[in-house]
């Protein structure tokens, strides 16, 4: 027969028990918290889906006077975008949302692509912004309906000579930037003029 335990060896082992017990859910925490962090980090820019998706563009032979030849990831969904590879017509508008005249010219952008349609092809390029989730809420909030694509390690800056934005080029069927307007837009007038002469496209 067993020797009763005394009332101190009692309470050593239920301390040594609930201190086990305490342990494993200071564990089961941890892991749970690790569990909740993790999505997060790899977690999409609120209202990028919001945005036009980048397309898929082929792979085509070099052209001279071509736009950078680099490769910048969607804002929005889609792949990444090889510059080099875009053929026009094609006006590619470099901006930024913290860029005051950015948003001044915002408007006439948005419109040009509702008149010119299919007929002009647009692109945006978001230039060193550490805020993609304000770049995002930005674009959606412009009516922005093309892709965007982002710079943050000022990649095209040599290619196009920027001094800072906006800055918009004007791309020819063939892949040639054929003029590049290195101030923000006045006027709707102003824009559209431009995208005739430049790129020969009436609507």
């Amino acid at each position: 027969m067993s020797k009763p335990s005394s009332p101190r060896t009692t309470f050593r082992r239920a301390a040594l028990i609930g201190a086990v017990a305490a342990f494993g859910l200071l564990v089961a925490a941890c892991g749970d918290q690790k569990a909740e962090v993790k999505p997060q980090a790899d977690a999409t820019v609120a209202g990028a889906d919001q945005l036009a998706p980048c397309p898929s563009v082929e792979s085509r032979p070099p052209v001279a006077n071509a736009l950078p030849d680099v490769s910048l990831p969607c804002l929005g969904d889609g792949p990444d975008i090889r510059l080099s590879n875009l053929r026009g017509p094609l006006l590619v508008n470099v901006w930024a949302q913290w860029c005051g005249p950015c948003r001044k010219e915002a408007p006439y952008l948005a419109e040009l692509h509702v008149k010119a349609g299919d007929k002009v092809k647009m692109i945006g390029i978001d230039y060193i912004d550490t805020r993609p989730d304000l770049a995002v809420r930005f674009a959606v909030e412009q009516k922005w309906d093309y892709p965007h694509v982002a710079d943050r390690d000022k990649q095209i800056q040599q290619g196009l000579k920027i001094g800072g934005p906006p800055l918009t080029a004007f791309v020819d069927a063939k892949g040639a930037v054929v003029y590049v307007h290195r101030a923000p837009f006045t006027s709707q007038q102003e824009l559209d003029q431009l995208v005739r002469e430049k790129l020969g496209v009436t609507w």
